[in-house]
């Protein structure tokens, strides 16, 4: 385990959840369809920020030359998300709602509410930028390891979501832009992975007790900010689990431990940044009869293979950097936006290419001993470009760590994204006349602040006297507005809180339980309070309805046979089964429960309160025992 004291580990959160209430400047549902009536196309281009800037990660953007293509519905999107309208005044519901999330972490509420534009050319925002404006300031979360601070809690829109990627053009679904959404950005206190999840819990449970935050997979983004002694900031964007995040900040310290690490051995080796030049060979010929089936490709389709010379890098492309990764996985990265993939010397002969291919590629660039070479098949623009990235790669090698912004893989490892962003990107809304917070709507946030998780768990717990892990599980799962109101319909605690945890989640590996609704289950629990099921049918009726949402749980019980017998008809059942053990019961008595229960419930088990069945068992053994 490496002592992130020593290193100087430093992280940074940012956490963007979605908000359960209407678009941000249009008053249209946010919600996110299938249905697409209308479509058109842009090219977005890189503006300068107020401060007469060009921000790089939005210039390499542009340079990828792409066309977006958005897709839409005139009930979800109108003309301000078409950037042909300006934008309305901002949702109320989502400024009283950040208010809220502002002070249940602990910060100050800003006195007027300014939105900016933020510089986004990758087409997830059609007019080119996102509008954003802080909400509140100087929040902090406490934990065992010390206080983190959270300098700004910002409002934003939600970007459009994007439906595929194909030849230079992006396809875009318009329903989630304008979303609104809450950024909490922390400060970079955090200096142990575990305290990274610690607090990204706390945050996430103050989102949730708003009761206004969307669930489900896209609707809440947490990305990092990693930097050791030495290293540098890095953006790791797009972590969706909170179990992942200590083990991704594990991964990227080892990946900044080991990129300091060549670093230290270019340096040794007197590599020099002059010496990584953009003079690029072609090496074709030496490929006509090559075995790799990449490289005889695009010789057949009239391209070439280029190689390029890195002085000193032998053995250091394919140091390992992350598991599974090397220096020469994150040259590819950067190439990719040109072509598939790349060809080191660290790795070969292989990939069908032969050891007499690799020396004569030596040969050619006359390479030393302790040099290196990098490989491209592709078109000869297009092979130059991608190791023009190679070569910028390499010179960021001799520097150590690079800044970037990075994607979170799902085996906690990352991937280059882009330049990390500037300050060069904001610039003001001119459409959205400041908004005053005043004091009377301060206090009257303040004197409605939902309970926290831990709160509402501590109190259900005692009030209904349930198990605190029981209760824990429910408000994770955010069932306890529906525990609470089950119970208001008349139901036990105990059974509402076993049925949302036992039940629900028992089924969760055989069906898609998040199919099933609110509805679904209050129906249910009132076809069980007018005596028409048994709670033992809910299994089966709530696999039904994960299957097949669209029905109702009365239809699903009467389709089932899962509707309860008349006591008349429970007591035949269990005279048959009694004659047919007749035997059995004169010799044991009631020695005889266990065996008939069994019996009796196998042919009523849904279909029967087990209680009117053990009373009803036990009555007639009794009898036939007297």
């Amino acid at each position: 385990m490496p002592n992130y004291k020593e290193l100087g580990l430093k992280v940074g959160l940012e956490i963007h959840r979605q908000l359960d209430t209407k678009k941000l400047f249009s008053p249209v549902p946010s919600e996110l369809h299938d249905e697409v009536n209308f479509t058109f196309q842009r090219k977005l281009r890189p503006t300068m920020s107020e401060l007469g800037e060009i921000d790089q990660a939005a210039l390499e953007e542009f340079k990828r030359g792409r066309t977006f293509v958005y897709e839409g519905n005139y009930k979800y999107s109108d003309l301000v998300y078409m950037d042909e309208e300006p934008p309305h005044a901002p949702d109320d519901e989502a400024l009283k709602v950040s208010l809220q999330i502002a002070y249940l972490l602990n910060a100050t509420p800003v006195d007027e509410v300014h939105f900016m534009r933020k510089i986004v050319i990758d087409g997830s925002n059609v007019s080119g930028f996102q509008r954003t404006a802080i909400i509140a300031m100087n929040g902090k979360v406490d934990t065992p390891w010390g206080s983190v601070g959270i300098p700004t809690i910002c409002l934003e829109e939600d970007a459009c979501r994007i439906v595929e990627r194909e030849n230079g053009r992006v396809i875009y679904r318009l329903d989630r832009l304008g979303i609104p959404l809450i950024e909490i950005a922390t400060t970079p206190d955090i200096h142990h992975p575990e305290q990274a999840k610690v607090v990204a819990r706390y945050i996430g449970d103050a989102l949730r007790a708003t009761r206004k935050v969307k669930r489900g997979l896209g609707t809440i983004r947490q990305d990092l900010n990693v930097s050791i002694r030495g290293g540098a900031r890095i953006e790791i964007k797009g972590v969706q689990e909170l179990d992942m995040i200590p083990l991704i900040i594990e991964r990227e310290v080892i990946r900044q431990v080991n990129l300091l690490k060549i670093k230290e051995e270019l340096e040794k080796r007197g590599a020099k940044e002059e010496e990584l030049k953009e003079e690029f060979y072609d090496v074709s010929e030496i490929f006509q009869n090559t075995g790799s089936k990449i490289i005889a490709k695009t010789l057949k389709k009239g391209g070439k293979v280029l190689a390029v010379k890195l002085p000193k890098f032998k053995g250091l492309i394919g140091f390992e950097v992350q598991p599974g990764r090397r220096l020469g996985t994150e040259m590819a990265d950067r190439a990719k936006k040109y072509v598939k993939g790349i060809f080191h010397i660290d790795e070969l002969p292989n990939y069908g290419i032969s050891e007499l291919e690799v020396n004569a590629v030596i040969e050619k660039l006359n390479l030393s001993e302790q040099d290196a070479f990098v490989l491209v098949a592709a078109e000869e623009d297009i092979a130059k470009k991608a190791l023009q990235e190679v070569i910028k790669r390499a010179k960021e090698a001799l520097q150590g760590v690079p800044e970037e912004t990075r994607k979170a893989l799902p085996d906690g490892n990352s991937q280059y994204m882009r330049p990390l962003p500037g300050k060069a990107r904001m610039y003001p809304e001119t459409d959205i006349p400041p908004i005053l917070v005043t004091p009377e709507l301060k206090d009257e946030i303040l004197a409605n602040l939902p309970e926290l998780p831990q709160e509402r768990v501590e109190r259900l717990a005692k009030e209904y006297k349930l198990d605190k892990a029981l209760v824990k599980t429910l408000v994770d799962d955010e069932r306890d507005e529906l525990f609470e109101e089950l119970i208001r319909m008349g139901v036990k605690p105990s059974i509402v809180a076993s049925t949302l945890v036992v039940v629900l989640k028992g089924l969760k590996k055989e069906v898609p339980i998040e199919n099933i609704t609110d509805k679904h289950i209050k129906d249910a629990f009132s076809l069980l309070l007018q005596n028409k099921i048994a709670k033992e049918a809910f299994e089966e009726i709530f696999k039904e309805l994960a299957r097949n949402p669209e029905k109702s749980a009365l239809q699903v019980a009467e389709e089932k046979g899962l509707t309860l017998l008349s006591e008349e008809e429970v007591e035949r059942i269990i005279e048959e089964i009694a004659q047919q053990n007749i035997e059995v019961i004169k010799a044991k008595g009631m020695g005889a429960m266990g065996m008939l229960m069994g019996r009796a419930m196998a042919k009523l088990r849904g279909k029967a309160d087990g209680k009117l069945v053990n009373q009803l068992v036990r009555k007639k053994i009794q009898e036939l025992s007297s």
